[in-house]
């Protein structure tokens, strides 16, 4: 998987498209990623009780780790990423940027 928690991404397709968010969880056995901010829905609490009254919470839901790319500074875009070696660990770089993410 090319993401990591805490990487900065931009959606690049769906309903969502354009907006950037931080990247919370990976669920990488689904290939889904859990954005902060995206795809957020109405989710109905049932009552409990900690939560007599129940009600209804804003959610994040995950979305597919292919509708989103890492968010590169420097190109200002999202952009796809590839793995190099540098001083014996293997590192991120933008393709079109050269930006290291790690």
């Amino acid at each position: 998987m090319h993401l990591k928690n805490g990487d900065e991404v931009v959606v690049i397709s769906g309903n969502h498209q354009g907006k950037r968010g931080k990247v919370l969880r990976l669920f990488e056995e689904e290939g889904r990623v859990l954005v902060e901010g995206v795809n957020v829905r109405i989710k109905n609490l049932p009552k409990t009780q900690a939560n007599p009254q129940g009600g209804t919470v804003d959610r994040e839901f995950p979305l597919d780790v292919s509708n989103v790319l890492l968010w590169s500074e420097k190109a200002s875009k999202g952009v796809r990423t590839r793995m190099v070696e540098d001083g014996g660990r293997r590192v991120r770089v933008g393709i079109p940027c050269g930006t290291k993410f790690d």
